[in-house]
């Protein structure tokens, strides 16, 4: 049990972060939980205190703000906690870079998306170094595997944190801290419902779709493992060689010229 280890979950107020907050609890980890939205987190913190006796702390933080990271690391350090498990998991489908004109909306979809993630590394991933212990689930996904035409913001911005995670791994190597990338692909959350996308979901067949408990679950084995990089879903896993292919990767590029 982890009882006194402490983990940070960033977009805990649904989908995949409340997945793992509820995973978590189950291990025995004291919660930190942040998001916009606080009923939300209440809601959630209340049930994990009800199922497992869970002590939970609630911190709203909007991390496309650039202040919001140094306030949280504030947060905890006021809380007189240390985190010993941090999953960056805020995250949102985001702008259109060629088609919406208003720039502050890709400024803030960048300092959500991978900004934040890696100050909130910066912040938090040394104290883990010196205390011999620590695990970071950054939420990446396929999509940062596979370049798409129109695909110029959300790809991307998860390409970037498969990256950070892969060398932060190597550069952790050995000092008790693991750090992995968690790939889903399509997952039965709420993200597609507050991104305006289930025309895009209900046109899709069942067999591409895994529960978010599997993608959570297999998240926390693979970093617990050492895994650096990690596609949730057999299916993906099975495509990802695939998708690396130099011939794969011509293939899309020419359909993005058609």
């Amino acid at each position: 049990m982890n009882k006194n280890r402490t983990a940070l979950v960033t977009g805990a107020s649904a989908g995949l972060g409340a997945e793992f907050a509820r995973q978590l609890a189950r291990d025995g980890y004291r919660l930190v939980l942040v998001a916009r939205r606080r009923p939300q987190l209440e809601l959630l913190a209340t049930e994990l205190q009800a199922a497992h006796g869970t002590e939970c702390h609630i911190l709203t933080a909007d991390l496309a703000d650039p202040a919001a990271p140094q306030d949280l690391y504030d947060g905890v350090k006021a809380l007189g906690l240390t985190v010993d498990y941090l999953v960056n998991n805020a995250g949102l489908a985001g702008p259109d870079l060629l088609k919406d004109r208003h720039w502050q909306d890709h400024a803030d979809f960048f300092q959500l998306m991978m900004t934040s993630v890696a100050q909130l590394c910066h912040l938090f991933v040394p104290g883990m170094r010196e205390r011999g212990f620590g695990r970071v689930i950054n939420v990446g996904s396929v999509a940062g595997r596979i370049p798409r035409a129109g695909d110029c913001n959300y790809g991307p911005s998860k390409a970037y944190l498969i990256a950070l995670s892969e060398a932060l791994a190597v550069s952790l190597r050995g000092t008790g801290v693991n750090v992995c990338a968690l790939c889903p692909g399509f997952t039965h959350t709420d993200f597609h419902d507050t991104a305006g996308l289930q025309d895009m979901k209900a046109s899709l067949p069942d067999w591409l779709w895994y529960p978010a408990e599997v993608v959570v679950a297999e998240g926390i084995r693979a970093v617990e493992k050492g895994k650096p990089v990690y596609l949730s879903g057999r299916l993906y896993r099975w495509f990802d060689p695939l998708f690396q292919s130099v011939w794969t990767r011509r293939l899309f590029r020419v359909r993005g010229r058609e």
